[in-house]
């Protein structure tokens, strides 16, 4: 699936047939991390999984980027699907992207799917460390962020195979790409307001060894969500859907089946 919106390149991937779900990936990784859950899945879903802006195979414009854009990127490639409304699941920087796309497109989510992320904005210090990462990017290429990134990403108990698998995608960034959404993250709002007017139906998913966004934390903002489902995956570090797929596949699976078909 190749789309052109806003100026800029969209590669993705469209399997299966069904009800829509749109897969948002985490930073720094690509849509190569939802595998597991459109092999899956794609039996009784349709599933969208893309690039974003400066990450795998699409466009690397230069910046600044914005998670406000970026939601405009995602509008821009349900319009080229013909595709009014979907269920849309954002993993870490998916689920920031995720709020941003409900604050401007909430008529177009049949359902929320919330893993690993949290709804709070930066700390003064994450800004920082975001900033100084952003330029090392820049000046350094992708080697300091597979350094800082991969241990944040995966529980010490993550099998090398997977450590090597998650680096590659990393390695398939862009500098500009990584800096982009650096920045863009840190620049993003709180949106913890947004959580009691999320209308649609939601789930929350946290990874229950995820050191990054912790599940007491997750489990917080979901109880701030109407109606929402929470479910902990033991074991799990932050990729909760790549440690423990079968058991993210089941909490996922059964939520999509209790959707309304549209």
């Amino acid at each position: 699936m190749l789309i052109r919106t806003n100026g800029i390149r969209l590669v993705g991937d469209d399997a299966g047939s069904g009800a829509p779900i749109l897969f948002v990936h985490a930073f720094p990784l690509n849509r190569r991390m939802w595998a597991p859950q459109v092999e899956a899945l794609s039996a009784r879903y349709r599933c969208l999984t893309v690039d974003l802006r400066g990450f795998g195979e699409s466009d690397a414009p230069a910046g600044p980027y914005s998670l406000e854009g970026m939601a405009d990127d995602l509008a821009g490639l349900l319009d080229a699907q013909h595709l009014a409304r979907v269920t849309l699941v954002g993993l870490s920087m998916g689920g920031y992207l995720a709020f941003a796309f409900w604050r401007k497109y909430a008529g177009r989510l049949q359902a929320l799917v919330l893993a690993d992320t949290r709804a709070a904005d930066d700390t003064e210090a994450t800004r920082k460390g975001r900033e100084e990462l952003a330029r090392r990017a820049e000046a350094e290429g992708l080697a300091p962020v597979v350094a800082t990134q991969l241990p944040r990403l995966l529980s010490p108990a993550a099998p090398p195979e997977l450590q090597e698998w998650v680096r590659d995608m990393i390695e398939e960034a862009t500098p500009q790409g990584v800096a982009g959404a650096l920045r863009a993250m840190a620049a993003r709002p709180d949106s913890g307001d947004v959580l009691a007017r999320i209308e649609c139906p939601a789930l929350v998913i946290a990874g229950g060894d995820d050191a990054v966004t912790p599940p007491a934390e997750m489990a917080t903002m979901a109880g701030r969500i109407p109606g929402a489902e929470f479910v902990t995956l033991p074991g799990a570090g932050h990729l909760s859907n790549l440690e423990a797929p079968a058991a993210f596949n089941a909490a996922l699976g059964a939520f999509l089946d209790r959707l309304p078909q549209p």
